[in-house]
């Protein structure tokens, strides 16, 4: 009985791998396929100008293979589809004096994860699977995601991306207007290839593994874009990081002919308070980098408002922008320890400026080398400054200057060849190391140097 019912299993598994099967071949599955395959160079190096945490300076050049396959969809009222992004990070140097991290709750090096002897791994990969399903104007995914929103950003500033892993519904039936709702469960680090970690706020996962970091494996979110004209646009999102914070953001863009050149308007507004465990003051789901009195301390409590105006002219872009922060507590987002983004204006790159209290202004230019026949080449410079920090011993600031060179190949064999150069120094009033109750900031001075190309395989 048993052989018999295993026969009719293999029989009907058989049957469904052959109908998948047909359905895949289906006319736009893989007619409308596509595949690169990206390559990316990557050598950074910090020097950390004060504090007594080894190392001080730190330094790690890898390659990075990034495998990106997305399918079309098949044929009918549901179209269904599958993407996968292939991950490999292959170690050029990094010894332990550069990387050494003598505690082994740390997840990982600015690139590379760190072993159990706390020096960089040879290698570290990962594979991301999605399916998806579209319907009309309306696709559904679940798998691994790369969300880029107001309320949830992936972070791609080393040698690998971030990704998450949930599912999302995005939605574009009416005109102008564009709907998007989801829920991630877990996500993998820039310089992890563990995909199954939980989700955190600064100050809450305790740098990595310890027995003390708290995650959370819900944080839901939904919101919509409207455009109302071609110049136009504007926001509403909601995002719940189930027993950390809750999120409002509201947000605009517009675009101003002014004289021979644009003026782009972009004003952001976020409101965030505290959710299930963190307002209950559970002491385990408590954060360093948090402010107010001992009621409030590690409760999430916090207004963001900013605006940032930036003028174009005949390859030029002038840039001024100010945010103002307000509420007990740090701006909250996603974040392990181990590299994340925010949808601040200030957002760095080092510094996110984004502690209690803090008032920053920045001013950025740019240069687009298209202007003066030699497109491809671009300059960006931009300085900000902060002040009126919150912290437990008085009112501090911090300053970041941020310049940028690049120049990417137009035509020829090495079309889309990439050359960046990335230099970047903070200065901030922090102290370099952590204390309860108390945010924390070292002084540095950073380069990143990446070459990047893209091969068209599909």
């Amino acid at each position: 009985m048993h052989y018999r019912t295993l026969k009719l299993s293999t029989l009907a598994a058989a049957i469904a791998a052959t109908g998948i099967a047909q359905a895949a071949l289906a006319d736009g599955f893989i007619e409308d396929s596509k595949a690169s395959l990206g390559l990316r160079n990557f050598y950074i190096n910090q020097d950390n100008r004060n504090g007594s945490a080894a190392p001080s300076k730190q330094e790690e050049w890898g390659q990075g293979f990034l495998l990106n396959y997305a399918s079309g969809f098949t044929q009918g009222t549901v179209g269904f589809g599958v993407d996968a992004l292939g991950l490999l990070g292959v170690r050029l140097d990094s010894g332990k004096g550069k990387q050494y991290n003598p505690d082994s709750s740390n997840l990982g090096g600015i690139v590379f994860p760190t072993d159990s002897d706390g020096r960089a791994v040879d290698d570290f990969a990962s594979l991301g699977l999605t399916a998806k399903a579209k319907v009309s104007q309306t696709e559904l995914r679940y798998g691994t995601l790369q969300p880029k929103l107001p309320v949830v950003t992936y972070n791609d500033g080393r040698l690998l991306p971030q990704t998450f892993s949930g599912g999302q519904v995005t939605s574009s039936e009416f005109k102008d207007l564009t709907f998007v709702a989801g829920q991630l469960e877990h996500m993998k680090g820039r310089n992890s290839s563990y995909s199954d970690q939980g989700l955190s706020i600064a100050g809450a996962n305790a740098g990595g593994k310890s027995q003390f970091a708290q995650y959370s494996n819900k944080f839901y979110y939904g919101g919509a874009d409207y455009r109302i004209n071609e110049d136009t646009t504007v926001q509403y999102y909601y995002g719940n990081l189930k027993d950390f914070y809750k999120q409002h953001f509201l947000g605009l863009q517009h675009n101003w002919d002014v004289g021979v050149g644009t003026l782009k308007s972009d004003l952001r507004y976020f409101h965030s308070s505290s959710d299930g465990r963190n307002g209950s003051h559970d002491p385990f789901y408590s954060t360093t980098g948090y402010y107010g009195s001992g009621v409030t301390r590690g409760e999430v409590d916090n207004q963001a408002f900013s605006g940032l105006f930036t003028y174009n002219l005949q390859g030029h872009s002038f840039g001024i922008g100010h945010q103002s922060l307000s509420g007990d507590s740090d701006f909250p987002f996603i974040n392990d320890g181990d590299g994340a983004s925010s949808y601040l204006i200030t957002d760095s790159q080092i510094g996110k400026f984004q502690h209690a209290g803090e008032r920053t202004w920045l001013a950025r230019y740019g240069y687009d080398f298209a202007a003066l026949g030699v497109p491809g080449l671009n300059f960006q410079t931009v300085y900000l400054r902060g002040d009126s920090i919150d912290t437990a011993y008085g009112k501090q600031t911090e300053w970041e200057r941020d310049i940028s060179l690049g120049y990417t190949i137009q035509d020829g064999p090495l079309k889309n060849l990439g050359v960046a150069w990335k230099n970047a120094s903070l200065r901030s009033g922090l102290p370099a190391a952590s204390t309860p109750g108390s945010a924390s900031q070292r002084d540095q001075d950073e380069n990143r140097l990446i070459v990047s190309y893209s091969i068209p395989l599909l």
